[in-house]
């Protein structure tokens, strides 16, 4: 920016040109060299040693580092730019920190991004993760993101109010989803979501098994398992990310009864959901549980005929099933859990499970999803089976992030 010269040449005392009466122009001009500051910025390196595609990474950036960068920051006036300059959506959780996403190509294993204070609130970014409570629908509680959706089931379908729909379970269903928009609200107030209209179906079979990933403690025969789940909490919103969590009440697991808690994390541009399983001993004691973690064996709907084919992976620790529907497409479920927790496989007259160790009071996390041929991402079972095998890849090996101030 030039600026005015003054009598003799110089460049510098602008009160050489201002009349005692321009005081609002002496304001104006001394406010100039604020305007052309370029905004606090810090930068953010995100880093990762595989060799394959990573899309929709969600990077978390926790708020101290942010805060460390970029000192007084607020939540709602931060922006994320990758290194073309376009603005990223983001949101700020407060019980995880600044997050965005970016698709790593085959091979690119780093990438920077800026984050800077705006003078006006950030823009709001289209949502692509959804979750709430359906109390119109016997306290119903469903989720989706841009790919699938789920529902679980809640206190009032579990009492006489429910009549023909009466339901005792803490399986887990899918929505199967061909359009990237959020559907659930429209599809309960449409109520007639069991057959395909263009935006996909609700042809998956729960009843009371443990469907798409529900949990229960194993014996070495059996599976304990507890009722609907009993309360809800949802702690964060999207866009990009959306955090709920579901409580159980205590329920007998063989010689003492425990209770879960269980913590949803649902990103946009997955498959599979992080689910974060608390279970406490709450009568008796127990030092270590068995976790079984079910897929149904009987996964049509009860107007669909399939074939299912089951594919364990041990050495990713998950459990893969596919199957061929009657006239609804293929239908892919999985669940992952951590290598070091994975103690095998097992069945019971409903599910197939994998099993995992878990120790009371303490979290167990494991990812559960699905995939749908006519959303078209998934042609035939290989092409799942490799999905889920590199989720559980990247599971292993997480990105690494660093965050520093720009001069």
């Amino acid at each position: 920016m030039r600026w005015p010269s003054t009598a003799d040449g110089s460049r510098g005392d602008l009160s050489h040109v201002v009349k005692p009466s321009g005081k609002l122009l002496l304001r104006s001009l001394l406010a100039l060299p604020a305007l052309g500051r370029a905004a606090e910025r810090a930068m953010i390196s995100v880093t990762h040693e595989l060799a394959i595609a990573r899309p929709a990474e969600t990077i978390v950036v926790p708020w101290s580092g942010i805060l460390r960068a970029l000192p007084g920051a607020a939540p709602q006036q931060v922006a994320v730019k990758d290194d073309g300059g376009r603005v990223l959506p983001c949101q700020v959780d407060a019980g995880a920190g600044l997050i965005f996403q970016h698709d790593f190509a085959p091979g690119e294993q780093a990438a920077t991004f800026t984050v800077e204070k705006t003078a006006g609130l950030a823009p709001a970014f289209p949502a692509k993760v959804f979750a709430r409570h359906v109390p119109e629908r016997f306290d119903d509680f469903a989720w989706e993101n841009d790919k699938v959706g789920h529902r679980t089931y809640g206190p009032a379908l579990a009492t006489p109010a429910a009549g023909k729909d009466f339901l005792v379970t803490s399986g887990l269903d899918v929505w199967c989803k061909r359009v990237p928009d959020l559907i659930v609200d429209r599809w309960y107030r449409r109520g007639h979501y069991h057959t395909d209209s263009g935006e996909g179906l609700d042809m998956y079979h729960v009843g009371p098994s443990r469907g798409c990933g529900g949990t229960g403690i194993w014996d070495g025969r059996t599976l304990a398992v507890s009722r609907n789940y009993s309360s809800w909490r949802i702690t964060a919103e999207g866009p990009i990310r959306v955090v709920f969590e579901l409580t159980y009440d205590a329920w007998d697991a063989g010689g003492f009864k425990v209770a879960e808690t269980k913590r949803f994390t649902v990103d946009a541009g997955h498959n599979l959901d992080e689910i974060e399983s608390t279970f406490d001993v709450v009568e008796g004691s127990a030092k270590e549980l068995t976790v079984g973690l079910g897929l149904n064996k009987d996964l049509a709907d009860k107007d669909q005929e399939a074939a299912v084919h089951l594919a364990p992976m041990p050495a990713d620790g998950s459990l893969a099933q596919w199957s061929v529907q009657k006239t609804d497409g293929q239908l892919g479920l999985a669940i992952i859990v951590p290598r070091d927790a994975f103690a095998g496989y097992a069945e019971d007259a409903l599910n197939q499970l994998i099993l995992a160790r878990a120790r009371p009071g303490q979290p167990l996390r494991y990812y559960v999803g699905a995939g749908w041929s006519k959303a078209g991402e998934f042609a035939t079972e290989k092409s799942w089976t490799d999905y889920v095998a590199a989720c559980a890849a990247r599971i292993r090996a997480p990105v690494k992030v660093e965050i520093r101030r720009v001069p």
